[in-house]
């Protein structure tokens, strides 16, 4: 059993001052992993009062000196790569191979993307050429609070408090306490490659204490969060009290729309990519829309690519899926496969219990639903397990008001060799992102949604500056230096 009670405050890891012991569950097994603490009143304060003791001289520091110490993190992170992978493989399920290269990578690919990113960004320039005594500062938006979700870790931290740190901000960061492990290591990596005092600080902690604690104080100007969209909205309306910036990346129900003269793997494709990471990905192709000419095709397709996923452990090697992260999330799951059934949806793979072989653990049989409507429950909320939707449309009209018929607007997806239909669908659907033909987005590319998905974008230089503010000054002297 791993003891993880300390909290990294003011650059030394420290005992909790009014800490709470919770055990850290190996969703694989049911049984406990570790303990960590969740941090209280006071724990919050000291990691706040740190932050905002050290961020005048940090947030004046030269760009350059702020570059270098992410260079080093980086360094640092891979220097880490095998304990990261095995943190986030035992926190929260994901099989060690995935956890080696999609979760430990993404990591290393937004840390070197931001490094891009950052010369691409002018801290002071002229306003135009027209206006020689007018300036444009942008720095640091002060302390933020960094709020990150249990499934995707690395990816969620390091989106997080890599562009904070470039911009200037000094931080807290709360980590899921259903997945604490990995921000342990990265706190870890954070001391390790020199962050100053204070800059970086990190308070386990769950949402109604520490989190809330985070976003409704008086000495933090902005809080970072990425998670349900009910939390989101809790964490708004604490934070509207104090006037502070929210930024929000929050739930999804990604519409795949497919028509006829889509390619042959695009079926295949989306059902793999809706079962990734056991479906817990905020952008997950969840809902299925199939033009009824290849409908029927599309549903035997499915139905043998759900059929041919395997379920296992995450401590074991392999292309399988490994559980979901917690009882809470398994019992949710199986709560919305019941209501699918009981609704009409017409169940032709997985459905309700663990798959055969499996009596512990939290794992899902890979699930896929036909002749769904969009009226339904599994259509409308957003599941996060390994369940797909499938629902027939007729023409491009009828796919396009499917797809934007829901509160959310994160991702969604087209499949077709028209080239025109391609472009309209992506002026038109109502979403933060729009990927196509099976073409991942390109590094620097910003993600983040609209609706009940969530405000501001998080990635590239969209993501640093979502930790800057604007300051116009006039009489500027350019001669001065």
């Amino acid at each position: 059993m791993r003891m993880h009670r300390q909290f990294y405050i003011n650059g030394t890891w420290c005992d909790p001052i009014a800490g709470q012991d919770l055990p850290v569950i190996d969703p694989s097994t049911e049984e406990p992993c570790a303990i960590i603490s969740l941090g209280g009143v006071a724990d919050t304060d000291l990691a706040v009062a740190s932050a905002k003791a050290a961020l005048p001289d940090w947030m004046h520091t030269p760009p350059a000196e702020r570059l270098e110490l992410v260079k080093r993190i980086l360094q640092e992170y891979k220097a880490r790569a095998e304990d990261m992978a095995q943190a986030m493989s035992l926190e929260m399920g994901a099989p060690i191979d995935l956890a080696h290269s999609s979760q430990y990578g993404a990591g290393t690919w937004h840390i070197s993307n931001f490094i891009t990113a950052f010369e691409q960004i002018e801290f002071e320039a002229p306003l135009n050429a027209h206006s020689p005594e007018d300036r444009i500062i942008r720095e640091a938006v002060g302390v933020c609070a960094l709020i990150t979700p249990w499934n995707w870790p690395m990816n969620q931290v390091t989106l997080k408090v890599i562009p904070a740190l470039l911009a200037g901000c000094t931080m807290v960061l709360k980590p899921s306490e259903i997945a604490p492990l990995s921000s342990i290591v990265w706190s870890e990596i954070m001391d390790a490659a020199g962050t100053p005092k204070g800059v970086y600080n990190m308070v386990n902690g769950d949402g109604p204490g520490v989190g809330t604690q985070l976003s409704g104080h008086p000495n933090v100007d902005m809080v970072s969060f990425t998670g349900s969209t009910r939390a989101g909205i809790a964490i708004s309306k604490n934070a509207a009290e104090t006037l502070k910036r929210v930024h929000l990346e929050l739930g999804g129900k990604g519409a795949n729309l497919i028509f006829a003269d889509a390619d042959a793997g695009a079926v295949k494709r989306g059902v793999q990519h809706c079962f990734q990471n056991s479906g817990q990905s905020c952008n997950a192709p969840t809902r299925m829309l199939v033009q009824r000419e290849i409908y029927d095709a599309a549903v035997d397709t499915a139905r043998e690519i759900a059929e041919a996923t395997t379920v296992g452990p995450a401590s074991a090697s392999g292309r399988h899926i490994g559980p979901v992260v917690s009882q809470a999330q398994y019992d949710k799951i199986q709560g919305l496969i019941e209501t699918g059934i009981a609704e009409g949806a017409r169940l032709v793979a997985g459905g309700p219990g663990r798959p055969d072989g499996f009596n512990r653990g939290y794992f899902v049989r890979p699930t896929v639903f036909a002749d769904v409507t969009n009226d339904m429950t599994i259509a409308r909320e957003e599941i996060f397990g390994p369940v797909l939707s499938i629902i027939p449309f007729g023409t491009e009209a009828e796919a396009l008001r499917i797809a934007n018929d829901t509160v959310y607007g994160l991702t969604n997806y087209v499949q077709s060799q028209d080239g025109a239909r391609r472009n309209r669908l992506a002026r038109q659907l109502r979403a933060g992102m729009i990927e196509m033909n099976g073409r991942s987005r390109s590094a620097g590319s910003p993600f983040g949604g609209m609706k009940h998905s969530g405000n501001g974008r998080e990635g590239g230089v969209w993501g640093i500056e979502d930790f800057l503010e604007v300051k116009a000054v006039s009489g500027w002297d350019s001669t001065a230096g």
